[in-house]
């Protein structure tokens, strides 16, 4: 930061937008517009503000600002416009003394550049918009920027070749809304007027252009506000560039008619006479006039070259959108293929390295195997070993071959459920139709005669003879439901007493057995001692003591060399065979002898 007197507000500026958040500088940058509409400030004083702005980079944060995406800003296209505005105050009439070629050579065409990419998109907007608000605030936006676009070359005149040549002030130009179009021509009058050499100086596919467009507007047009700022462009240039009345006659062959059928009598016949009178005047003094049909071709051609210019500017997004969107698709295809390679390059890496690793190992034991265990050992282990992995391979064919069956049946598999399905649809659909079948009307039966009715009665009264219905009193009642109460009490008491009885057995069975193991276990009487006493006095020690046994075998089993568990490779370290604990158990006394 300069280190000269700077002014106070401007240095606070800076230190709080230094100290803000980002999405928060844009409306910090809006407080230069007070800074610099301030009434006190003299003309010096208000070049000094400029320049402290810009060496405090303040300028520079605005063109950045306008740079981003305008939606995402606080105030959205309002915030932008002002920036706009802001922008161009604080580069009119700042001259830069440090390194003035960065500014007149890139930072100003840099702000022209921003501020057309923002009246595109506003005009874009503009002409989307439905409500009539939304277009009354797309359009007074509009016309600040193009304000501010103004206001910039016409503080720097150099600037407005540079602006003339921007394809995109000819995308703004080239439209069929009339207000937009009307600001347009508009902002190309000020251009002529600030540097009427300015068409000399930009390359002819530019002026021809240019030139095209304001003729295509006279041709396909008939409002009279289009109209009238078409042809006092027209005249405009006629005027101050004697040499491009040449062009006219020689490019715009009908344009002569064209002004005099369609454009007298619309309220600008000044304008309209004292370009036909240039027009007219260059042809008297030129070598000839051409056919009326090479007039009327040319303005065909002129009017041609306007839709096809339309056309292609239309279609031009749409281009870039494909263009992008296959782009991105290639590079994302590209990035997955490489991606997919590295990995399968990786594992390929990995199962080498695996291989090589395990082909060690087995060569290592083999080797180790070879030094160790007796040679006629050695053909024993290997026909073990040999088995051992035809099982495994075994195991694994079944496997593979088992889930290749069921991917082939998987689809009967699925056609059979799908035939049950449609089956069970089907026989539950018969079945609501056959209930909805009206049933057959009532028929009533036939009555019995009187013989019928005798025979009937007389069955009925000899089976109640043959079989009379017993009567039983209450008191009856009551005493046989005592008597089952009684009887179920006396088998619930039994069964309770028959269940404790046999968890006595079996306790008693457990203890017997647990008393017989450790009798088989004793030692024998001469080497008995007190300790071994208090085995036979307490009910826990027996089993501590069958505990601490095995404990003992397992440890024993784990200091065992290895051509003892030569043949446990498969075996997990926790599980102990039994026949070692078998073999260990042996050892023991049992009955007193050895």
């Amino acid at each position: 930061f300069p280190m000269a007197a700077t002014d106070p507000q401007v240095l606070a500026l800076a230190a709080q937008i230094t100290e803000s958040r980002e999405q928060d500088i844009p409306l910090l940058l809006l407080k230069l517009k007070g800074i610099l509409n301030s009434p006190s400030l003299g003309c010096e004083e208000s070049n000094k503000i400029k320049q402290d702005m810009y060496d405090y980079g303040l300028t520079q944060y605005c063109l950045l600002v306008l740079k981003q995406d305008h939606s995402q800003l606080h105030g959205a296209w309002a915030t932008a416009a002002q920036l706009a505005e802001i922008l161009s105050h604080c580069c009119v009439g700042l001259e830069v003394k440090e390194d003035p070629e960065e500014f007149y050579k890139k930072f100003l065409p840099s702000a022209i550049e921003s501020l057309l990419v923002l009246g595109k998109r506003l005009q874009a907007r503009f002409i989307r918009a439905i409500k009539e608000k939304e277009k009354q605030d797309f359009l007074h936006w509009f016309q600040i920027v193009t304000d501010a676009i103004c206001w910039l070359f016409g503080g720097h005149i150099q600037l407005a070749a540079c602006v003339l040549q921007n394809d995109r002030f000819l995308q703004l130009l080239i439209t069929d809304d009339v207000e937009t179009a009307i600001i347009m021509m508009s902002v190309l009058h000020n251009i002529l007027r600030i540097n009427s050499s300015v068409l000399l100086q930009v390359e002819e596919e530019t002026l021809h252009s240019v030139l095209d467009e304001l003729v295509y507007k006279l041709s396909s047009t008939t409002n009279p506000a289009v109209g009238s700022a078409a042809t006092k462009l027209l005249l405009l240039v006629a005027k101050f560039c004697k040499q491009l009345v040449q062009l006219f006659t020689a490019r715009y062959k009908g344009l002569k008619g064209l002004l005099s059928k369609q454009w007298t009598g619309k309220g600008f016949d000044r304008e309209v006479n004292q370009l036909l009178d240039l027009l007219y005047l260059e042809q008297s003094s030129g070598k000839g006039g051409m056919k009326k049909q090479h007039q009327a071709a040319c303005i065909i051609q002129a009017a041609w070259r306007g839709f096809q210019t339309r056309k292609r500017l239309k279609k031009l997004p749409q281009a870039v959108i494909t263009l992008q969107r296959s782009f991105r698709a290639k590079r994302e295809q590209e990035l997955q293929h490489l991606t997919k390679q590295k990995e399968d390059e990786a594992l390929k890496l990995q199962m080498q390295l695996q291989r090589q690793r395990a082909m060690r190992l087995f060569h290592e034991r083999q080797l180790a195997l070879l030094e160790v265990v007796h040679a006629s050992q050695v053909n024993k282990y290997m026909q073990e070993m040999e088995e051992k992995s035809a099982l495994t391979i075994q195991r694994f064919w079944r496997g593979y071959r088992a889930r290749r069956i069921f991917h082939q049946q998987k689809q009967s598999l699925k056609e059979h459920k799908a035939a049950i399905i449609i089956q069970r649809a089907a026989c539950k659909f018969l079945e609501k139709r056959r209930k909805r079948r009206p049933l057959s009307p009532w028929k009533e039966p036939k009555g019995l005669t009187d013989e019928q009715r005798l025979a009937l009665q007389q069955k009925v009264d000899d089976y109640i003879k043959l079989h009379p219905a017993s009567q039983m009193s209450e008191e009856t009642s009551k005493e046989l439901h005592m008597q089952a109460q009684a009887k179920l009490a006396q088998f619930l008491l039994r069964s309770r007493l028959d269940q404790r009885a046999a968890l006595r057995r079996e306790a008693l069975l457990a203890q017997v057995n647990t008393d017989v193991e450790l009798l088989m276990n004793a030692p024998g009487l001469a080497e008995t001692t007190e300790k071994d006493l208090g085995a036979f006095m307490s009910r826990s020690i027996p089993v501590a003591t069958k505990a601490r046994q095995t404990h003992n075998t397992m440890l024993k089993y784990t200091h065992w060399p290895w051509w003892k568990k030569l043949g446990d490779e498969f075996m997990e370290d926790d599980v102990i065979p039994d026949d070692a604990i078998n073999t260990e158990l042996e050892t023991l006394f049992i009955g007193g002898r050895k």
